[in-house]
């Protein structure tokens, strides 16, 4: 009743012969073959080129502005685990505690003397996070030459952001949730309707 012949279907279809959607021979990429998108190709210079002029802002001030929050530049140069933990608490958006990340580098720096290792990273997530521009040069470069520079400098993007680091993650939430409920509340009305 059924034929097993894959070309007699053709005999009766009336149209030309399609194309199969899958063949052994071509490599597999996990995208369809019948894909219209201007994203999917084979060369990557389509993906690489949407990627390149994806825009990177600049950030909100420069490495050498310390001094212009000297509050924050004291600390940091007296206690820079202190300001560690703070930046790395809000980047890593609550999972991890100032105190924990402070340890840690404070650990590092003891041991190896080199607690940029540690630090470098967390500036690359918060560049990611924000889509902020590798400058004046590479992550580990800036922590490694500038450590104390950097801090200061990702403090203060972290505050240009909105955040208040003194509360940390949670606390910045909670008053982000104030905010909105107290916006969302209509207003009281006094006295109500009189004659």
């Amino acid at each position: 009743m059924y034929s097993t012949n894959p070309n007699s279907y053709d005999n009766f279809s009336g149209g030309p012969p399609q194309a199969p959607l899958f063949s052994q021979d071509s490599t597999t990429t996990g995208i369809p073959v019948s894909s219209t998108n201007q994203y999917y190709t084979s060369d990557n210079s389509r993906s690489e080129t949407y990627l390149e002029s994806k825009k990177r802002d600049p950030w909100s001030s420069g490495l050498c502005d310390c001094f212009s929050d000297w509050r924050n530049c004291c600390k940091t140069f007296w206690c820079p685990c202190v300001t560690f933990g703070q930046i790395a608490e809000i980047v890593d958006k609550g999972s991890s505690a100032c105190g924990v990340n402070g340890a840690i580098y404070t650990l590092i720096a003891c041991v190896t003397g080199c607690a940029c290792c540690y630090s470098c990273f967390y500036r690359a997530k918060m560049r990611q996070q924000y889509a902020l521009k590798e400058s004046p040069c590479g992550d580990c470069l800036v922590h490694l030459c500038c450590e104390y520079c950097a801090l200061c400098q990702e403090y203060r993007e972290l505050k240009a952001h909105g955040y208040d680091l003194s509360i940390g993650w949670h606390g910045n939430v909670e008053k982000k949730t104030r905010s909105l409920e107290m916006a969302s509340m209509p207003p009281a009305v006094e006295g109500g309707m009189t004659r």
